[in-house]
C-alpha cells in the first residue's frame, strides 16, 4: 500500500480541530475554504472535516525559503 494515500479509515478532523492545529479562527478556515487557497477538506453529510495527514501536508508546502 502506498503510504502517500491517506488512509479511508483515518479520523477527520473537525473544522475546529485543523483551526486549533493551524492556530488560525474557524472563520479563516472558511473563508480559506470559499477561497480555494486552504488545506483539502471533505464535506460528509452536513459537516465538514478535514484529513489531518493532508492538513499537515498543506502546511509543510506553505514552507518559504529565503
Amino acid at each position: 500500500m502506498d503510504n502517500d494515500v491517506p488512509s479511508r479509515f483515518e479520523q477527520l478532523w473537525t473544522v475546529a480541530e485543523a483551526a486549533a492545529y493551524l492556530r488560525v479562527a474557524v472563520k479563516t478556515l472558511y473563508q480559506w475554504r470559499c477561497q480555494g487557497i486552504g488545506p483539502t477538506s471533505y464535506r460528509v453529510g452536513g459537516y465538514l472535516g478535514y484529513r489531518p495527514t493532508e492538513v499537515c501536508a498543506w502546511v509543510d508546502a506553505q514552507a518559504v525559503t529565503t
